[in-house]
């Protein structure tokens, strides 16, 4: 049987995308306009919004959008729900991409575990968990009037694995319980989303393994020996999986979390 090429068709479809503008959603949405869809960006600072969506992909007959919010404001995720409604007439891809990954104010986050304070914990689960509840559930009604609609909840894979804390020795890094339990929290609500928004929306994750970003050379070489294919990984290496997860490609597959770590949790 030859692969229907229009089941990566994505042109006329839209997307939200939190954290649009940073390393994985930017790749994201650069990947699906490419193939003709459109982005609707949200993220933290209007600057970054307005530039990536400056460096994507024009549109023919479409334009990409960006609203500037803090998700950790419920109220802000709840104006922007509205303006996105009153904006679009269906929504076809729902992408809960930001994360939480430490904040150089908070106190109690890349430290032993006996200092991480509930601070860290609450600000984690604002960030990585809840919005993914609050956008999922207020913008299911609008996504129920595309034709396959789905949703993406990007995770990590330390919401699947225990942390080898010996990766981050003599290093500044480290591994707060609060992102493990939220990225884990995630994968579950999309199982519990699979079932209850079915059959009208399908809703998958994505696991994804250590991305290259220039960190400490120690932790680098310690964390490569522990994946099969002897790299860490890159944006773009996840921004496919993602094309995959959003695309037809994978109309029959919902309630799933596809780990993207190079094999680092085969052994």
């Amino acid at each position: 049987m030859m692969l229907d090429h229009s089941l990566l068709n994505v042109a006329s479809r839209t997307a939200v995308v939190t954290g649009g503008a940073g390393h994985i959603g930017g790749e994201f949405c650069r990947l699906f306009a490419s193939l003709g869809g459109r982005c609707v960006i949200l993220d933290k600072s209007q600057d970054n919004i307005d530039e990536a969506v400056a460096n994507l992909p024009k549109l023919e007959n479409l334009e990409h959008m960006g609203y500037a919010l803090d998700l950790a404001d419920q109220q802000q995720i709840m104006d922007c729900v509205e303006c996105i409604s009153q904006t679009l007439a269906s929504l076809d891809v729902l992408v809960n991409n930001a994360a939480f990954t430490g904040d150089s104010k908070l106190k109690g986050w890349v430290v032993d575990f006996e200092d991480q304070s509930v601070d860290a914990w609450n600000a984690a689960f604002g960030v990585n968990l809840t919005p993914a509840f609050v956008l999922s559930q207020q913008l299911a009604p609008l996504m129920r009037k595309a034709q396959s609609p789905a949703i993406l909840n990007i995770a990590s894979i330390y919401g699947v694995l225990g942390p080898d804390m010996g990766l981050y020795e003599g290093t500044k890094m480290g591994n707060p319980a609060a992102y493990a339990a939220s990225k884990g929290g995630l994968i579950q609500l999309t199982r519990w989303l699979a079932t209850v928004l079915a059959p009208d929306i399908r809703v998958n994750a994505i696991s994804a393994g250590g991305i290259a970003r220039g960190q400490d050379h120690q932790f680098t070489e310690k964390y490569i020996a522990k994946v099969p294919l002897n790299r860490m990984g890159n944006e773009n290496d996840i921004a496919k999986a993602m094309l995959f997860l959003t695309s037809d490609l994978s109309s029959y597959i919902t309630g799933q979390n596809l780990l993207v770590d190079g094999g680092f949790s085969a052994w």
